[in-house]
């Protein structure tokens, strides 16, 4: 009785840690989002959205001068 509980136990612990450690299959990867579609005011259906202007490019950061007081805070330092 005692080798019929034994060899049962052991077959589930044996199965269990298979599945446990059972290499997954491919990445599962979070659901993508969907942009919302804007619908027609007349007649309701979902309207393709025009593309917008371009946007301009960053501007180039030039640096400023110090201040007279800014140079004198600095010399007191």
């Amino acid at each position: 009785m005692a080798d019929l509980v034994k060899e049962l136990v052991t077959g589930i612990v044996n199965s269990v840690l298979k599945e446990i450690l059972k290499k997954g299959k491919g990445k599962s990867t979070a659901t993508k989002r969907k942009k919302r579609q804007t619908r027609s005011a007349t007649t309701g259906r979902f309207v393709k959205k025009t593309a917008t202007a371009a946007s301009k490019p960053a501007r180039k950061q030039v640096s400023r001068r110090r201040t007279a007081a800014g140079r004198s805070k600095q010399r007191s330092r």
